[in-house]
């Protein structure tokens, strides 16, 4: 076989997994349920997805980005859209005040239809316009919300963000449970705290098992075996987990819970309107999509403090990128 046949193969194969990721990014946004218009319960889901995900509507206070010139629409517009993952707990009694876990800034050429996603690490050290100082980037939500956080972005990244979706990690769970659980190899023995924050609570052995919503949490959000970025591919390969369990046949009669658990663990500025507007981007059967990170170097505050430090010449890069992919003058 020669090498520039292994070489294909290679490159099929992480063209398929790039795939997967892009899969995992739309069920953030529960659109993909949206899909399954099957006789009769396909009308029953379009009708359970339009109360739910209209009912998730959260005004965040602006018309538009002060970033844009004018309004813009996902049917007809370049858009962009940042997603916060909240790690709250109903015991910790946080509610809006939450640090943000994980942030990803989606743009969305309609053109094209391609779509840009930007992962920010939690820790990257940005100025945050709501504080007034730089600091982590994941504190902005803490101190003002998704205003703060979509403020914080525009900032460090100079494109708009038009829309956001926020969720926590409760959905993950609720989600796995409405499934009857998961199959995943998991990679090494935890002792963990479960949702409630009672420690040692959750106890997993290594191998591949089935894993309930309160188990498959833990592994998600566990940072003590790993790194951030082995956590980062390990939720990934736990979303993947969710994704296929959801898509097979067996889980068709499960969509609406699956939709009552995303629906209640999020808040939106999409209306029901602009999020079908997004199915367009997978209904041709070709999708172009790019995954992008932030380099940088890890250091530390005045208070001693872990912070990410952005690589300027990169950042740079990837900012340009975005906007040339959003069409901006």
């Amino acid at each position: 076989m020669s090498a520039s046949t292994d070489r294909q193969r290679m490159q099929k194969k992480q063209r398929k997994r790039k795939k997967r990721r892009l899969v995992a990014f739309f069920i953030l946004l529960p659109l993909v349920f949206l899909a399954f218009t099957a006789a009769g319960y396909g009308a029953f889901l379009y009708n359970k997805a339009e109360t739910v995900l209209t009912d998730s509507y959260a005004d965040d206070g602006r018309e538009k980005s002060p970033l844009r010139d004018a309004e813009v629409h996902p049917l007809n517009d370049n858009i962009s859209i940042l997603f916060i993952g909240l790690d709250e707990s109903e015991v910790r009694e946080k509610k809006d005040l939450s640090r943000s876990d994980a942030l990803m800034l989606v743009t969305l050429n309609v053109e094209e239809k391609s779509i840009k996603l930007l992962s920010i690490p939690r820790d990257s050290y940005a100025y945050v316009p709501a504080m007034g100082y730089k600091t982590k980037i994941n504190h902005a939500h803490a101190y003002g919300g998704p205003p703060a956080t979509i403020g914080a972005v525009e900032e460090l990244m100079e494109v708009p963000v038009d829309y956001y979706v926020r969720m926590n990690f409760y959905a993950f769970m609720d989600v796995v449970d409405a499934l009857g659980g998961i199959q995943y190899d998991v990679p090494f023995a935890i002792s963990e705290k479960n949702s409630h924050d009672i420690h040692n609570a959750i106890q997993l052995e290594p191998g591949y098992q089935k894993l309930n919503g309160e188990e498959a949490l833990a592994l998600a959000r566990t940072r003590q075996y790993d790194n951030d970025i082995e956590r980062g591919k390990r939720q990934q390969e736990l979303l993947q987990a969710v994704i296929k369990k959801a898509l097979s046949f067996n889980s068709i009669t499960k969509y609406d819970e699956i939709l009552e658990a995303v629906g209640t663990n999020m808040r939106t500025n999409m209306t029901f309107s602009e999020m079908k507007s997004l199915i367009s981007y997978g209904s041709g059967g070709k999708l172009d999509y790019e995954s992008l990170t932030l380099v940088g170097d890890n250091g530390e505050m005045s208070n001693g403090a872990y912070i990410y430090v952005l690589d300027e010449v990169e950042l740079e890069v990837v900012k340009r990128k975005l906007q040339r992919h959003l069409e901006l003058d």
